[in-house]
């Protein structure tokens, strides 16, 4: 069965770290893009970051772009999101997503989500 289980939310001060990660199993991994998004009480889920599955093409939200970095290690089946400088614009539930590519929702898959809260 495909599992998605992201860990590493948490509460967090304004300018701290908090790295998130991603544990896959069920699928073959090293062929599925990955990536993370995030939603916020009142609004839609957005895209964070992206990685291809050779970790070779990434990108970012522009709103985390030099914050925010994205990393993958095949041989774990698990992908992570490192958060530096965090703000409390960043407070959401952070989900990880697989994508086997192409139109076919049969190939994406999406976790459960772990909460991110930044606050004083």
């Amino acid at each position: 069965q495909v599992q998605l289980v992201e860990s590493g939310g948490g509460l967090v001060q304004p300018g701290g770290s908090l790295r998130l990660s991603c544990a896959a199993s069920g699928f073959p991994f090293r062929l599925y893009a990955m990536s993370w998004y995030r939603q916020a009480p009142g609004k839609e889920r957005e895209l964070v970051a992206d990685i291809s599955s050779a970790g070779v093409r990434i990108k970012y939200a522009d709103s985390v772009k030099g914050r925010f970095t994205i990393s993958r290690d095949n041989a774990k089946n698990t992908v992570f999101l490192q958060m530096n400088n965090l703000k409390p614009e960043d407070t959401a539930v952070y989900y990880c997503k697989a994508d086997g590519g192409g139109i076919w929702d049969v190939l994406k898959y999406w976790g459960q989500g772990t909460q991110v809260t930044v606050s004083s």
